[in-house]
């Protein structure tokens, strides 16, 4: 049996896989890192070595990640995994090929998507059983986490600070509102005790991300989780049970239970891609009715052999899901819409560009 090295043995304190491809010819002083932070003046890298008394360090990406034009998502984020020099501070020349994306469409009428965590295993999705508890959150949720990679846990916070009927009212809505197989756990983030079901998907190896709105309790638990007080936190408004950004960018932290979370600040909006499967994610019931329907274009107005509208009239649709599923349906399609034109208009830019170098060559020859 293989001997495991000190460093493969630090990587796998960050979540580093054995079977994780490494370039044939990379130099001798190369070796690999990882992202754990990402600020404005470059990144913050581990390899792992923390244990030994070493601190995390920065780095500086390599010039081709910042020219013009350059694919957003190709360069560094949070969770990756990088390799490096021996400069000091070091430069990320590789991005190693991802296993799992978590990303959104960016803020802004520009579509252009935005990387929230890579490498992840698991997305526990925050929300708290207050005045923050909206089922049809969750949705989108799952809809932005379905084409991830990753799994959902679905943990609700602050269940100290309901009565328990009211705790087993809301898990009942979810659980008749979510697939089966999505798990879904209620904690109470400040006690250790509370939130150790959790721990079974933050093993050695293991990497997760913390989503949520602002004031869901994330630095909470990662500060139970971590065993102390690293993340700020603070109180929640009383009108509406949000909270203010104390987390202000994303961090990678490895924990004592042998896994890496990744905390995030409070998503005040989640823009669909445009790749999203609505029936792959919590919609299912509703593509197959359907499927149902006397006419395939029917749009489940006033058609007869409606087999949407007969569930809705019978009950056994809930109408609050149905106007979700056909509010997330238009944007959607809205945000496809967005990503074939801008396919499109980088087609066309490459058809003028080509047109133009031939002229170019053409009339100066090559030089």
């Amino acid at each position: 049996m293989a001997v495991e090295s000190d460093s493969e043995r630090g990587l796998g304190a960050i979540g580093w896989r054995a079977d994780t491809p490494l370039p044939v010819d990379m130099p001798a002083d190369w070796r690999p890192a990882r992202v754990v932070a990402q600020h404005r003046s470059g990144y913050v890298l581990s390899d792992g070595a923390a244990h030994a008394g070493r601190d995390d360090f920065s780095a500086q990406p390599a010039p081709r990640f910042l020219r013009r034009g350059a694919d957003p998502t190709l360069r560094p984020a949070v969770g990756d995994f990088v390799l490096i020099d021996a400069a000091t501070p070091a430069v990320i020349h590789t991005v190693l090929p991802r296993r799992t994306t978590l990303s959104r469409a960016a803020a802004g009428e520009r579509y252009a998507r935005q990387i929230i965590a890579t490498n992840i295993d698991t997305v526990f999705v925050l929300m708290g059983l207050d005045g923050d508890f909206n089922p049809r959150r969750i949705e989108r949720y799952l809809l932005l986490i379905q084409g991830s990679g990753a799994r959902p846990l679905i943990v609700l916070t602050k269940a100290d600070k309901v009565e328990e009927e009211a705790l087993y009212t809301s898990l009942d809505a979810l659980h008749a509102q979510l697939p089966a197989d999505i798990d879904i756990r209620a904690v109470n983030a400040k006690d250790a005790a509370s939130i150790e079901p959790l721990l079974r998907y933050l093993k050695h190896g293991d990497t997760a991300v913390l989503v949520g709105s602002s004031g869901a309790g994330k630095s909470t638990l990662t500060n139970t989780l971590l065993g102390r007080e690293r993340q700020a936190t603070s109180t929640v408004r009383e009108h509406d049970s949000r909270g203010r950004h104390t987390t202000t960018h994303r961090s990678l932290i490895a924990l004592p239970s042998g896994g890496c979370l990744i905390d995030t600040p409070g998503m005040r909006e989640l823009k669909l891609t445009g790749e999203e499967d609505l029936a792959a994610a919590s919609f299912a019931d509703i593509e197959a009715l359907a499927l149902q329907c006397r006419f395939g274009d029917c749009t489940h107005g006033n058609e007869p052999g409606c087999a949407v509208r007969a569930a809705l009239e019978s009950g056994a649709l809930d109408p609050a899901r149905w106007d979700s599923f056909r509010k997330l349906r238009g944007e959607l399609a809205a945000a496809s819409d967005s990503l074939e034109a801008q396919l499109e208009r980088k087609a066309q830019a490459r058809v003028a560009n080509k047109v133009l170098g031939k002229r170019l060559i053409d009339k100066y020859g090559r030089h």
